[in-house]
């Protein structure tokens, strides 16, 4: 708790944009009981200090500089004679108390602003995932009950994912559009219990693959076009089982417009698309692929996934899903691709979206359970930062818990 309160004083309340705290200032002192008492919402017990410090130096035995004299001193006397610095514009005002900072908050995340990510299979038990501790594959009778707590708390949006019986993957992956597959009967489920709930599914063939690779392969190539001849089957299969928005991760050329007119052909003009518009071949997927069993069979998806030393690139990803008909872009991984979520927020007018993906999420989780970091404040200061960096937006693990931390500290 000490190390959390130090951090959260020295980021200057970043994580306050949900629960104030106090900092961790040492009360032996007059000077830090001073401190405390113009920053806390409480009396302070210790005592108060002479703001002209005359004679504070008296007793020493040697001579201390004084900054308020000589012919060009650093600071000057007010009308009380207390020290003081000449200076109007004081931006810790705005800091002074929590009614303060909240009145001038920049970012508030709310749990609205989720997508919770949901493991499944079809066993009738839950299994752990030992690199996501916290996180299950989820039976379905399992995973309603799961949507159901988090609706209960605010978390209206789920996005599905599955593990896949390897007796069902094939390198053209025909399983991801078997309108009685996993998924499907999925999100007939959520929408019959929950119908005001937003179910988005995943667009791409890996879960489904034998290969490994989010497309169809050949001689150890992905074919981009035989590729979105598949994701558009799965897309309008997924459709037509209820799901309110479809989310393209698989990186092919052309996927969104093609998935687009699909849809669009098959009536479901309302479907929306959220694009995975710069997915990163990032080295922080290893504890998803362990929880879907869904590593590459071989190589790397470099060929397709973006090269995480590019930025600009994902301008041209961004410009071109939108002219194909994206409603929503994501940005994936998150946290250390904050500055391409800024880059794609001033660029174009769709929201955006940040994916706190799981190599994020479990390096949170082994620092917390280490105890070296608190996990409440370091979750909310992370899911705030994705909100200050310009995602609408958050795909989080921590969805769930996120926002039973914001009720229980009456925010929502």
């Amino acid at each position: 708790m000490k190390f959390a309160s130090v951090i959260l004083a020295t980021f200057a309340g970043v994580a306050c944009a949900f629960a104030p705290s106090t900092p961790a200032f040492s009360r032996s002192s007059a000077l830090y009981s001073a401190v405390e008492d113009e920053v806390s919402t409480g009396p302070v017990a210790a005592g108060s200090i002479d703001r002209s410090l005359s004679g504070t130096d008296s007793s020493l035995s040697y001579d201390a500089f004084d900054p308020t004299s000589g012919d060009s001193p650093a600071l000057k006397r007010n009308n009380a004679d207390e020290v003081w610095v000449s200076q109007r514009a004081r931006p810790r005002r705005n800091r002074k108390s929590a009614a303060v900072r909240g009145m001038v908050r920049e970012n508030i995340v709310t749990p609205a602003n989720f997508i919770y990510p949901l493991f499944i299979h079809e066993e009738d038990f839950n299994t752990e995932i030992p690199s996501m501790p916290g996180c299950e594959r989820h039976s379905l009778p399992n995973m309603l009950k799961e949507v159901g707590e988090a609706y209960d708390l605010g978390v209206k949006t789920f996005v599905l994912f599955p593990k896949v019986p390897d007796e069902l993957k094939t390198n053209l992956g025909v399983e991801a559009y078997n309108p009685d597959g996993i998924v499907h009967r999925a999100i007939r489920m959520i929408k019959e219990a929950y119908p005001d709930s937003v179910v988005c599914t995943d667009v791409a063939l890996d879960p489904y693959s034998d290969q490994g690779h989010d497309g169809v392969v050949e001689d150890g190539k992905i074919l981009n076009d035989v590729t979105i001849n598949q994701l558009c089957k799965q897309a309008v299969s997924q459709a037509r089982a209820g799901a309110d928005v479809v989310a393209p991760s698989d990186m092919m050329d052309g996927r969104v417009g093609a998935i687009r007119d699909a849809l669009d052909a098959e009536g479901f003009t309302d479907v929306s698309i959220l694009a995975y518009t710069a997915k990163y071949a990032s080295a922080y997927y290893g504890p998803f692929r362990d929880a879907l069993d869904s590593h590459p069979g071989f190589g790397d998806k470099k060929t397709y996934q973006q090269d995480p030393a590019n930025g600009r690139e994902a301008l041209i990803e961004a410009a071109l899903d939108a002219a194909e008909g994206a409603d929503m872009l994501m940005v994936k991984p998150g946290m250390p691709y904050l500055d391409v979520i800024r880059r794609l927020k001033d660029a174009t007018p769709l929201p955006v979206a940040a994916y706190h993906v799981s190599g994020e999420y479990a390096m949170i989780k082994a620092a917390c359970e280490k105890g070296w970091l608190e996990e409440k404040d370091v979750v909310l200061e992370t899911l705030t930062c994705f909100k200050r960096a310009g995602a609408d937006i958050i795909l989080t693990y921590y969805a769930k818990q996120a926002a039973q931390w914001m009720k229980d500290d009456g925010l929502y």
